[in-house]
C-alpha cells in the first residue's frame, strides 16, 4: 500500500511532458539593418567621427567576443577612451576638501542641459546624500542640510542641434521663484 501510495505520488508531480511526446512551437524574429550588414572596425578614440564608427565588428566565429567586440555607441566610446587615457565622462568625484559658496561654488561640468550631483556634506559624509539639481536656466544650487553651493559649468553645444524647445518643458515651482528679486543671487 506504501508503494501504491508513493507511485500515485510521484506520477501527480511530473510533468506532462515526460509522458506526452509533444514538440513546443517556438519562433524567432531577425532584424537586418542596412548599417549593420558591413560589419564594424576597431578604430582608435581619435578616429570616430560618426555613429558608425561606434559599431562593434564582432568576434571571429568560434571564439568569445571581449568587451571592445561586442560594444556599441556610448559604451564602446567610454572603451576607446579609457584605451587612450581619457575620461570620456568625467567620473571623478566632485571636490569635497572644501565648502562651497555662494562666491566660490563646486564646479559641477555637464554636456546637457540638466545635471544630478549628490552632497553628503562638509566635511564628507556628515549627512545623509541630498540630490540637488542644477540646470542651463537655475545654474547655482545650495544644498538645504550643510549649505554647500554647487554651480553648473555647461560644456555643450550652444545651440539646440535637434531644433525643438523640449516640447514646452517648465521647470517645476520651488521655494526660490517666490523669494524677492532683491535678494537674487546673480
Amino acid at each position: 500500500m506504501f508503494l501504491q501510495r508513493s507511485a500515485a505520488a510521484v506520477a501527480r508531480r511530473a510533468p506532462v511532458r515526460a509522458f506526452a511526446k509533444v514538440r513546443p512551437f517556438t519562433s524567432s524574429v531577425a532584424r537586418f539593418d542596412s548599417k549593420l550588414d558591413k560589419p564594424g572596425k576597431i578604430v582608435s578614440y581619435e578616429e570616430v567621427k560618426t555613429e558608425d564608427d561606434l559599431l562593434a565588428p564582432g568576434a571571429k566565429p568560434g571564439t568569445i567576443p571581449s568587451d571592445l567586440d561586442q560594444a556599441t555607441g556610448l559604451e564602446r566610446l567610454e572603451l576607446l577612451g579609457k584605451m587612450q587615457g581619457y575620461d570620456v565622462f568625467d567620473m571623478r568625484p566632485l571636490d569635497a576638501s572644501r565648502k562651497g559658496t555662494l562666491d566660490n561654488p563646486i564646479i559641477v561640468n555637464s554636456a546637457g542641459d540638466e545635471q544630478y550631483a549628490g552632497c553628503t556634506g562638509y566635511p564628507a559624509d556628515s549627512h545623509p546624500v541630498n540630490w540637488l539639481t542644477v540646470s542651463r536656466k537655475r545654474p547655482i544650487e545650495r544644498c538645504n542640510e550643510c549649505g554647500n553651493v554647487i554651480k553648473l559649468n555647461y560644456i555643450g553645444p550652444e545651440k539646440d542641434e535637434h531644433g525643438h524647445d523640449h516640447h514646452g518643458y517648465e521647470e517645476p515651482k520651488t521655494f526660490a521663484d517666490y523669494v524677492r528679486p532683491e535678494y537674487w543671487y546673480r
